[in-house]
């Protein structure tokens, strides 16, 4: 239980410096370390991400980083992606997702790799293409129960013509919105399949969680944003590896 009460700091410090990598870390913690079926581990991950995320967005709005405008254009197309893409997990295995979930950090990685600057003067939102984005990104939430923030981020510093810091802040509170959604349907499938959650693991770890965005938030503007990234990136591929070597022969056999 001890690794994963780390994992779920781990989690909260990657949503409080980087605006992204809550679920990419969820989930592995809660099948590979405590041993969870792939669709409980997807589901409560969600639930994790929301309230971790809810109290980084929180953070942020106080300190007035969050582009509500940006929040409305991104989520509301996710939110529909979101349950769209949760009822469809009915009809998808567990080790389907996983393998899913693993092509998913594999481009989280490269996005984390993948220099990302703001631009240096106000661009014309496209709020069109942000909401096709936000649609994406909610389609690939709901079935595989990743938040998206590695998408979210950079969609509205590139698309949106926010500053880093406004996009983590921004890309926290849509995070919060679609995961709940998510939440919400994944319950009904998790009932499909007469699976239950464990609540109390889910309390723990969100409120671990919630001290290490509330600490990554502070510490987002005194670290090396760049290693940071490049850094969480080789743990990806790392991660991703495992998970395909996991799961492939099963899903192949």
């Amino acid at each position: 239980m001890i690794l994963a009460f780390l994992g779920a700091l781990a989690v909260g410090l990657s949503l409080g410096l980087l605006g992204s990598g809550g679920s990419i870390l969820t989930v592995p913690v809660l099948v590979y370390l405590l041993d969870q079926p792939e669709k409980v581990a997807i589901a409560g991950s969600l639930a994790i991400v929301a309230g971790i995320a809810a109290t980084g967005g929180l953070t942020n709005a106080i300190q007035r980083r969050v582009d509500w405008r940006s929040v409305a254009w991104f989520a509301l197309p996710g939110m529909l992606g979101t349950y769209g893409g949760a009822w469809a997990s009915r009809w998808v295995s567990g080790t389907t997702q996983l393998t899913l979930f693993a092509v998913v950090m594999l481009a989280a990685a490269w996005f984390m790799f993948k220099p990302r600057t703001a631009p240096d003067e106000p661009v014309r939102r496209a709020f069109h293409l942000i909401a096709l984005d936000g649609a994406v990104v909610g389609v690939i939430t709901g079935l595989v129960g990743v938040g998206g923030g590695f998408l979210i981020v950079p969609a509205l510093v590139i698309r949106g013509g926010l500053s880093m810091q406004r996009a983590v802040g921004t890309s926290l509170v849509i995070i919060t919105i679609n995961s709940l959604v998510g939440f919400y349907e994944h319950i009904g499938v998790l009932n499909d399949h007469d699976l239950h959650l464990d609540w109390m693991v889910l309390g723990i770890m969100t409120g671990v969680g919630s001290v290490g965005s509330l600490a990554g938030n502070a510490l987002a503007g005194r670290l090396p944003q760049a290693a940071l990234k490049r850094g969480f990136a080789v743990f990806l591929l790392a991660m991703a590896t495992y998970i395909l070597w996991r799961n492939l022969p099963g899903l192949l056999g």
